[in-house]
């Protein structure tokens, strides 16, 4: 008998695969360590002193399991919001909601509407439980809200997804489009609204939490990994109605949060003079990666998050050059995986050293790729 018969016929289907190569996998298969890690999107600024006290004191407790109800961090993000703890759900990092999600609507053949293009790890979630993706393309690089409107429609669709601020184009759309796109959906259509990167978004951009909280085919996505400073702890959570919320407790681990993680999580959360501070360090930070772009000749791209996705002029072979060739001087960053979103990469925001190296190396690189 072989070894994957064993497994379901959808399961013997699937390739072995990571949705994101990690910058470790990159170093090891190169011999190549990083002096610049700002392609992960990932806050290099790290978290608030308060948080990583709070880790500290935390650290003796961790023979624990944490409150399989989460009810601390609810309560926490609930009160923040304005909102009851049973629109909340909390989950390992907005990566491990999806795939919750996508457990819970997602069949065989079942078609579910998204960018193409956008965020893979959704897409590894679609095709795990056996969905049919239907791509929308971007548009001016950023999400085609009409097309995705109307691809919705076209296939009735059970579930969309929909990123604002966008990845990882960095493009977002306005408060009011956003609400007009969620309200236009089918009733069935059940509209992930990931907002990763609501935090480093302009004014106007994120709608109001009570704009959508009523609607029940709107579950909004949000995470401690990007301006807070925690991807690596994995905490996100997401906010919907009684009914969607409180469905993840049908298929969660409950005991899948890591206690620690939740202590820095509800740390992050008191500190939002730090959050103030971080999101202006990467505002600014991004304003410099932008001139960066700008002084060798690239074409940045109008940015709402913690990176900037700078369009180098040709196709994917040269971007891909570019990126190989900055990783030859320990500077990881990536690019889309789609044309024509891949004649871009995509650098994160980091500190100034970063920012520096970056600099330093990049003319460097640039004369190498565009003497090929």
């Amino acid at each position: 008998m072989s070894a994957f018969s064993r497994f379901t016929a959808l399961a013997q289907t699937l390739p072995a695969t990571v949705p994101f190569v990690g910058p470790e996998a990159i170093e090891r298969n190169r011999n190549l360590p990083l002096r610049a890690r700002i392609g992960a999107n990932e806050s290099g600024f790290g978290p608030a002193p308060s948080v990583l006290e709070a880790i500290r004191a935390a650290a003796d407790t961790v023979w624990m399991y944490a409150d399989p109800e989460n009810f601390a961090l609810k309560e926490a993000l609930a009160i923040h919001h304005g909102l009851s703890r049973d629109n909340i759900a909390i989950g390992g990092g907005i990566d491990g909601l999806l795939g919750e999600i996508v457990r819970l609507v997602v069949e065989p053949g079942t078609p579910v509407v998204t960018s193409l293009g956008g965020y893979p790890t959704f897409n590894y979630h679609v095709n795990g439980h056996g969905g049919r993706l239907v791509s929308v393309p971007y548009a001016g690089d950023r999400e085609d809200l009409d097309g995705l409107l109307a691809a919705a429609r076209r296939e009735d669709a059970p579930l969309v997804y929909f990123a604002n601020p966008d990845n990882p184009m960095g493009s977002w759309w306005d408060a009011g489009s956003v609400v007009t796109f969620a309200r236009a959906l089918p009733e069935r259509s059940l509209l992930i609204l990931d907002e990763a990167y609501c935090e480093t978004a302009p004014e106007g951009s994120t709608p109001a939490i009570d704009a959508l909280i009523g609607l029940p085919n709107v579950l909004r996505m949000r995470t401690f990994s990007k301006a807070y400073g925690l991807a690596g702890a994995r905490v996100g959570y997401a906010i919907g109605t009684l009914g969607n919320a409180l469905a993840f407790d049908r298929i969660r681990n409950h005991f899948g949060m890591a206690r620690i993680s939740v202590e820095a999580a509800l740390a992050a959360l008191q500190d939002q003079a730090y959050l103030r501070d971080v999101t202006g360090r990467i505002a600014a930070a991004r304003e410099h990666l932008t001139g960066i772009a700008r002084a060798n000749g690239l074409q940045p791209l109008p940015s709402a998050t913690n990176f900037v996705t700078v369009d180098c002029g040709r196709d994917g072979a040269h971007a891909r050059a570019i990126v190989d060739g900055l990783m030859e001087h320990g500077v990881f960053i990536r690019m889309p995986g789609i044309a024509p979103l891949n004649r871009c990469v995509r650098i994160s925001v980091g500190p100034e050293v970063d920012m520096a190296l970056l600099e330093e190396v990049l003319p460097r690189v640039l004369k190498q790729a565009r003497s090929r």
